[in-house]
């Protein structure tokens, strides 16, 4: 794999003031950019494309990251301004055309955590996702979904766990999507029932930088090494 994309076009509501005039992803933890953050560690696995979609405050992402030259990948920008952001599901489908044929990494822009990326496609067969899972965080204690000895996923069973925001696809899994607002959710759930979704655990270091609170804390932390 030598393409992934970063989901950066959502509005922030949760963390606002902070974006009222700034998007989430340019956000400082640590003296750098949450997506900076992700993108030196996209580089590093490997990757040499990486797409960024973008919607609120949008144009200030291409502003301040430019064509990726500086972090030794390709930026490509996917432009949802006018579409008012297409949730997750509906950003990825937009981003095919520059996505390409072959599997890639999608990963939220607004989480932090030292999941190694890997540029070695985990799918194999027929199998459509692969999903990064962690323990649930207390805003999110029920968990999204199972995980068997086999690796497959399941969206029922006694021991939930959260899905990262982290997972690697096949194009194939949104060829029959038409374009607008649609989230992932769903179309997870009629995969995972098909048997063509497989994930694992990640027990390490995993947070949803939702808030200015989990902002503030990353940030100090960091600021610390």
């Amino acid at each position: 794999m030598k393409k992934a994309m970063i989901l950066a076009a959502g509005h922030g509501t949760r963390m606002r003031p902070l974006t009222d005039h700034t998007p989430k992803p340019l956000l400082q933890a640590g003296g750098k950019a949450l997506i900076v953050w992700q993108i030196e560690k996209l580089a590093k696995a490997g990757f040499s494309d990486i797409i960024i979609n973008i919607a609120w405050l949008g144009e200030k992402i291409p502003a301040a990251l430019g064509n990726g030259a500086d972090f030794g990948v390709n930026i490509h920008y996917s432009n949802e301004q006018d579409d008012g952001a297409l949730e997750t599901a509906g950003g990825i489908v937009k981003a095919l055309p520059l996505l390409g044929d072959d599997p890639f990494l999608v990963v939220n822009g607004d989480i932090w955590s030292d999941y190694t990326y890997t540029n070695q496609s985990p799918l194999t067969g027929d199998t459509l996702a692969h999903l990064v899972l962690v323990g649930n965080p207390e805003h999110h204690s029920e968990g999204d979904f199972a995980l068997s000895d086999n690796a497959s996923v399941s969206t029922t069973g006694d021991n939930k766990f959260t899905f990262s925001g982290i997972g690697y696809y096949h194009p194939d899994l949104f060829k029959d999507l038409r374009q607008g607002k649609r989230a992932l959710r769903p179309l997870f759930n009629e995969t995972i029932e098909q048997g063509i979704v497989t994930g694992e655990f990640h027990d390490g270091d995993w947070r949803d930088i939702g808030t200015p609170e989990r902002l503030a804390t990353l940030d100090a932390e960091l600021s610390l090494k």
